[in-house]
């Protein structure tokens, strides 16, 4: 296929050749790879200035879109590449092949480095979902940055810097500028910027930007990142997000208000026991959802309200695909026993048939993990309805999903997301929640957008 780019992809493509150290935080369906492979072939056979290219991006998106946009697009067919996904003889064979990009999922960072014997001689760095590399204590950013002096080009690429807060940031542009602009050591980029918040005596739990202190990181990253929201540079289908609410009998009620206020319910079936808030807010999700783990990994249900509300969904859908998005197992399970009860066709998105499957309309019902399959997956060939069964608390996982149908290339005038919300629950707090967030989260966007004036060629 030619390909046909637009003026911010022009520009987003001139900045990274420009930039050897480039952040690139562009929403979801702005056409991050085909951006970054364009670049990459430029560099590569017009210029000379690179000749080996690693990217590193999450295992469906390693195995699946980047050989899959190589192939596609008629400026590109120059390009050799081996995706390193499988068992390590798998990768290691992949490794080994002679081409100018490798493909690795970024679980296998650490065995690359220090365990494959592989030489490490790449000049560039594509990381595919920057904001995986948010916290400098993983293994996989360890890992990396024993390398990163060795390579004089680096890419992160992200529509979610900071889903968050700002302290994401720092082993993000750690990992790509080795300290440059935000520090070398966390505890110096905390002291700079931020005040403890919460705290219990000596302990402090979490942060506080400074007054100014937002303004200060986006001026000091400002010369090596740019930021495109999808609104402003795409004729993108409207978007409408609604809740349906389920409302719980007086004795679901009562049972939810005991769990919440004495954080052990007794049920017939068994006893569960929440220790601390997180495992008190992970229950309640649960509950909200229909169904409980109790202590010894039973599975004891409590309401069908949420199944109730998706067949309603289902079957006004009429006879339109549906992508549902679920969080716990147990809601897959009971999500699916409806379905094979409802006589519906559908399947997991957890393989490259069941997303062709999807994209090519036979698919009435897809089911959807966001953190198994958030990033980079194109779905919006499939569907423009997308029903959250029950919610996350991340805000990069949960705009990333979104982004699978409100994207680029979705041929429909409307997308529609749905969240199935327990009225009364915490349903409505990490909704509340989400959207707190989206708003620090724009700010960042907003902040180092890029400036496509007359003077770089650009008319805005």
């Amino acid at each position: 296929m030619k390909y046909s780019s637009h003026e911010y992809q022009k520009f987003a493509v001139e900045f990274i050749k420009n930039h050897p150290v480039s952040a690139i935080f562009l929403d979801c369906g702005l056409g991050k790879t085909i951006i970054t492979l364009t670049a990459i072939n430029d560099l590569l056979f017009d210029s000379f200035e690179i000749s080996k290219v690693l990217v590193i991006a999450p295992m469906r998106v390693a195995r699946d879109t980047w050989s899959a946009e190589i192939e596609k697009w008629e400026h590109l067919k120059s390009l050799n590449y081996s995706v390193a996904v499988g068992t390590a003889e798998e990768r290691i064979t992949a490794l080994q092949k002679q081409a100018d990009i490798y493909i690795i999922n970024r679980e296998n960072v650490q065995w690359l480095v220090e365990e494959s014997s592989i030489k490490f001689d790449y000049d560039m760095i594509i990381i595919d979902e920057l904001s995986s590399f948010k916290n400098h204590q993983t293994k996989r950013f360890k890992a990396l940055m024993k390398v990163r002096p060795k390579v004089k080009r680096i890419v992160g690429l992200t529509g979610t810097p900071s889903s968050n807060g700002l302290m994401d940031l720092f082993a993000e542009f750690r990992l790509l500028d080795m300290g440059e602009r935000l520090g070398r050591f966390i505890g110096q980029y905390r002291n700079t910027y931020f005040l403890p918040d919460k705290r219990n005596g000596m302990i402090v739990y979490s942060y506080k930007p400074l007054p100014n202190a937002e303004e200060q990181i986006y001026n000091k990253i400002s010369d090596i990142t740019i930021s495109m929201k999808a609104t402003d540079y795409l004729k993108m289908p409207e978007l409408v997000t609604s809740e349906y609410a389920v409302t719980f009998s007086d004795e679901e009620k009562q049972k939810y208000s005991d769990f919440r206020k004495e954080l052990i319910l007794e049920l017939p079936d068994g006893e569960i026991t929440a220790a601390n808030a997180a495992s008190l807010s992970n229950k309640l999700s649960q509950m909200a959802n229909g169904a409980i783990y109790t202590d010894d990994k039973t599975i004891i249900s409590i309401h069908e309200r949420k199944l109730d509300a998706l067949e309603d969904i289902i079957e006004a859908a009429n006879g339109k695909s549906v992508l549902v998005a679920y969080w716990f197992k147990h809601d897959l399970e009971r999500i699916k026993e409806r379905l094979h009860k409802l006589r519906i066709s559908f399947s997991t998105m957890d393989s490259s048939d069941s997303i062709q499957k999807w994209n090519s309309g036979k698919l009435p019902v897809a089911l959807i993990h966001p953190a198994s399959a958030g990033h980079g997956l194109n779905l919006q060939s499939g569907g423009s309805c997308l029903v959250w069964f029950g919610l996350t608390w991340s805000l990069e996982l949960y705009q990333q999903t979104n982004a699978r149908l409100w994207r680029q290339g979705q041929k429909a005038e409307t997308v529609v997301i749905q969240h199935i919300v327990a009225k009364g629950t915490i349903d409505e707090r990490i909704l509340k929640a989400l959207q707190e967030k989206d708003r620090q989260q724009s700010a960042l966007m907003e902040a180092v957008r890029a400036e496509l004036e007359e003077s770089h060629g650009i008319s805005v």
